[in-house]
């Protein structure tokens, strides 16, 4: 390896070609982040030249070639291991100068930048030995359709690209700084003789049998990262012969460098393209190994170098992979239409907002796993999806999932292929863990029946309940399936029966109290139905006939009727909804169920810090719903004059020279009374109209929405 200070004179001039291996990333400066700077560094340069220091330079920065065997006569050649983006702009650069010094008529300064863009004609065994460098294959065609315009260069007549893009740019730079006047021969010798002897760049040249690879993660390690996916493909290309690369290339990874595989997805808090992410779930699948995606190339190298060895057989396994990865989120995407089994679990799942899943699914569509017959696949994710649902409904805590789906591999990669879809029962029955159990009846009864399901869950949570609760009731995805086919998915509404401004059309003779507790009620997920087209004003806050006739005549969803139904002689009421409610989660309990005799954990304890149950007032003030201080009034009917509390600092709740651990026993206090009385109800935030149980519900609701399903920086899928 020899490492030295050089000027582009000296990496251009003599003959040669700076080939960028197809496998890395394409051209991506710009002109904002790159180009412009680029030249404001060159004008500077000029000016404390001519100004101040005689002998300035500019550091560019570095590049990394490994020299490249070849026979007697034929062109030199370097690969670029590291300094494409730079070598590139400054050949774009350079002949814009020299079309621009050409166009001039300025040929003495034309003829001395032409060396260093093009190699002598007698060295030339193909066409591209013309240029001194040749882009990775993706930009080619851009980069010599520019390179090889005539003067003057019409750019409207050259394809789209960044390289064409960029060469514009510094043609109309240099056109308006050189300008038009007597001086302007003399500055373009200024120019050419700056770029060409004045920038430098530490060049480190590496012989054809060192480790480019180590020395390209080392350069790549602090500066603007490269994806894992790009990580990964350096390294398994650089395992090929060149006489093979470029044509595995095309036939296993050209697909992810295509604009639906480069898209940033998030997982958890952290984006990464889409195709690192398959990476990394393809990775957990194959070693059973849970890791976080910041270190998927390092595991991804180790895997090559203790069990897959072979890369050429590792990228057909890759590709087929990636391919039914690709089928299975597109197919999850379509809203109309029948779902195959993986398909409609993948976007029930998906709802939501998890992508914990992906590294079972790419492992059972795996070839070892063949065996697992088609009945035990759908079981497996019928069981899933329950244990999916049903922690998302008691709002359990989502951190330590990735570990709880690669122990689920490993136990069912542990048994036969008959006894697979068993085997992910009987493992998720056993759990006990916070990470892991899977909820009973009796916690999702409790957590569904008391929560103001409007409130407390995303939409797309909402949304996917109600389709699976109609569509199953239209017999999909299994039973007799009806001629009206499964409701369009993603873009159906919440309703809610009872609308939310119902004093005006919906009057009653009701205390203070009995309104809020009809308030609250209008939320319950007995109250709520889903709708294929929206209501106008009118009609969603319309009288209770007005709105039953809509649904009745104008809306094909079942449920709905079935609701309809319900309130036929007595019409829609409280007792409506709380008795709808109840039928409502027996349904989602049959729909999504548990083994027979399976109450969840054994022990009593919470599901989550975040289930409505078990936020306290300290959980409120320390994550800044409430501030310490924050006065609290009786609410409702339950006001009294010259009654106040206050918030303390450790979550506490002061009345007069009293403090009392939970709302309750403040509430009791006042009222001297020894009996239940519910602390978050009565207690109003002064000032607000909202009871301490709506900013603990929005609370919830907020924590749910903004969970991490599984942060990638905490090493979470």
């Amino acid at each position: 390896m020899r490492t030295q200070v050089v000027k582009p004179q000296d990496i251009f001039y003599r003959p040669k070609q700076l080939k960028v291996p197809l496998f890395q990333r394409p051209y991506v400066w710009s002109r904002e982040t790159q180009w412009r700077p680029l030249w404001q560094d060159i004008v500077r340069l000029i000016e404390v030249i001519s100004k101040h220091d005689s002998n300035a330079t500019h550091f560019l920065g570095a590049i990394v070639i490994q020299q490249v065997p070849s026979g007697l006569g034929a062109l030199q050649s370097w690969n670029v291991i590291d300094g494409q983006q730079r070598l590139t702009t400054l050949q774009l650069f350079l002949d814009a100068l020299h079309s621009a010094l050409e166009q001039r008529g300025f040929s003495s300064s034309a003829e001395r930048i032409l060396p260093l863009i093009e190699n002598p004609e007698a060295e030339r065994d193909q066409p591209e030995d013309r240029f001194k460098v040749w882009p990775t294959n993706r930009d080619r065609a851009a980069f010599e359709a520019v390179m090889s315009a005539p003067v003057p260069i019409d750019y409207a007549q050259l394809p789209p690209s960044r390289m064409r893009d960029a060469h514009h740019f510094f043609a109309e730079a240099i056109g308006d700084w050189l300008g038009e006047g007597d001086d302007t021969e003399r500055r373009a010798r200024g120019l050419a003789d700056t770029v060409t002897t004045r920038l430098e760049i530490a060049s480190i040249s590496l012989d054809a049998n060192e480790d480019a690879q180590a020395i390209f993660e080392t350069l790549n390690a602090r500066g603007t990262p490269l994806s894992a996916a790009d990580l990964i493909k350096n390294y398994v290309f650089q395992q090929l012969p060149a006489a093979e690369g470029e044509a595995a290339y095309h036939q296993y990874w050209a697909d992810f460098e295509t604009p639906w595989w480069e898209a940033d997805v998030t997982s958890g808090r952290i984006k990464n393209t889409r195709s690192s992410l398959f990476l990394w779930q393809w990775l957990v699948a194959r070693t059973l190994d849970d890791f976080p995606i910041r270190e998927v190339f390092t595991q991804f190298k180790h895997y090559v170098s203790t069990s897959a060895r072979d890369v050429r057989a590792l990228l057909p396994q890759i590709k087929r992979a990636a391919d039914r990865y690709r089928a299975m989120i597109e197919g999850s995407a379509r809203p109309a239409g029948e779902l195959s089994r993986t398909e409609l679990f993948s976007y029930r799942v998906g709802a939501l907002n998890t992508d914990v899943a992906r590294p079972l699914l790419i492992w059972l569509d795996e070839p070892e796993q063949e065996a697992i017959s088609d009945e035990d696949r759908a079981r497996i994710l019928a069981t899933l999806e329950s244990w999916f649902v049903r922690r998302a409904l008691v709002k359990a805590p989502s951190q330590g999932s990735n570990r709880v789906i690669v122990d689920l591999i490993g136990a069912v990669n542990d048994r036969p292929s008959a006894e697979a879809a068993q085997a992910v029962s009987d493992f998720l029955s056993r759990a006990q863990s916070t990470a892991a159990y899977w909820p009973g009846d009796a916690e999702v009864r409790a957590a569904v029946s008391e929560a103001r399901f409007y409130t407390s869950y995303r939409q797309s949570i909402q949304r996917m309940v109600f389709e699976a609760l109609e569509d199953s009731k239209r017999g999909y995805p299994d039973g007799r399936r009806l001629t009206m086919g499964p409701i369009v998915r993603g873009k159906a509404t919440i309703e809610h029966i009872m609308p939310q401004k119902w004093r005006q059309h919906w009057p009653a003779e009701l205390t203070e109290d009995e309104q809020a507790e009809r308030d609250w009620r209008l939320q319950q997920l007995g109250n709520l139905t889903i709708i294929t087209q929206s209501l106008n004003t009118r009609v969603s806050n319309g009288p209770w006939a007005q709105k039953r006739d809509h649904f009745l005549n104008s809306d094909d969803v079942l449920i709905t009727k079935d609701a309809i139904a319900l309130a036929a002689e007595s019409g829609w009421s409280e007792h409506a909804i709380e008795e709808r409610t109840g039928q409502l989660i027996g349904r989602i309990l049959e729909l999504w169920p548990v083994p027979d005799g399976h109450v969840g954990r054994a022990e009593a304890a919470p599901a989550a810090k975040t289930a409505t149950s078990y936020v306290e007032v300290s959980d409120l003030v320390e994550a800044g719903w409430l501030e310490p201080g924050t006065r609290l009034i009786p609410a409702g009917s339950y006001f009294r004059e010259g009654i106040e509390a206050t918030v303390t600092e450790d979550g506490r709740i002061r009345l007069g020279d009293v403090t009392y651990e939970y709302p309750s026993g403040a509430a009791r206090a006042v009222h001297s009374i020894t009996g239940a009385l519910n602390g978050w109800w009565y207690w109003e935030v002064a000032g607000t109209g909202r009871r301490l149980l709506h900013v603990r519900e929005e609370y919830v609701a907020s924590a749910d929405a903004g969970e991490l399903d599984e942060s990638a920086e905490a090493g979470q899928i």
